[in-house]
């Protein structure tokens, strides 16, 4: 198990910073996060160092944000969420994970940057009303999710293309996408066992990071809870921009 203070340099930043995300803060802070760790031992190994603590941070958070969230939304994205967790566990060594880096970070970017052109750039000022819900296009980026998240750590970026759009208040956004992903993180736990990531090292490793978690993800929510939606929405849809980058980045091994 890696001990040395090396190892904690890197590790202790990136819980803060995943913390901080799970708080409610943007995906791009839990993208940053996971390269620190990938510094000091394998992105495999990384991944599985985190998961337990993500399920803990998305425990807190539950408390947290247990009066808010979108229950309609997440109806209509998670079935589509589990299957795509199932066929990234089928298709785990068929399925190059770089290659879905690179789609999934020129897809959000495109949508972040439509964002920020119709709403700062020469037609700004035309207000667009919140998208409607819509089931088949719920399920299509909630299957992107669930296998980007399983595959490739990018399951916000699709989950984003689908509810940002539909403009729900800050806490309202920050609750279903923390139940989400808490329901995700738990289910990933039965595949990740299966295939030998969870071991008694990488647990008990885990276990040395957890007191950093809660305050990083009570942090986090309580920035949220202070932004308003016209802070909140630019904000967000900059953090993905951010993700959208770093996980195109890495896909294309930059």
């Amino acid at each position: 198990m890696p001990m040395d203070l090396s190892f904690y340099y890197a590790a202790v930043p990136a819980v803060i910073l995943v913390g901080l995300a799970k708080g409610g803060m943007g995906d791009a802070l839990s993208l940053i996060g996971l390269p620190f760790l990938a510094l000091v031992v394998s992105p495999v190994q990384a991944a599985a160092i985190l998961l337990p603590i993500l399920v803990f941070m998305d425990m807190i958070s539950l408390v947290i944000w247990r009066e808010h969230g979108d229950w309609t939304t997440l109806k209509i994205m998670l079935p589509g969420a589990l299957f795509g967790i199932g066929l990234g566990w089928a298709t785990s060594a068929l399925v190059p994970g770089n290659a879905l880096r690179v789609v999934i970070g020129a897809v959000t970017i495109l949508f972040c940057l439509r964002y920020f052109w119709n709403n700062f750039g020469p037609a700004a000022g035309k207000h667009t009303p919140p998208r409607a819900q819509r089931p088949l296009l719920a399920t299509t980026w909630g299957s992107l999710s669930g296998y980007g998240s399983f595959v490739a750590h990018a399951g916000g970026a699709p989950f984003q293309i689908y509810a940002l759009p539909l403009q729900m208040q800050p806490r309202e956004y920050t609750g279903t996408s923390v139940r989400f992903f808490a329901i995700l993180n738990a289910v990933k736990l039965i595949p990740y066992f299966a295939l030998g990531q969870l071991d008694t090292q990488n647990l008990s490793t885990s276990a040395t990071l957890l007191p950093f978690a809660p305050l990083a993800t009570i942090a986090g929510a309580w920035c949220v809870r202070r932004m308003k939606p016209a802070i909140f929405y630019p904000f967000m849809y900059a953090m993905a921009l951010i993700a959208a980058v770093l996980i195109a980045k890495e896909g294309l091994g930059f």
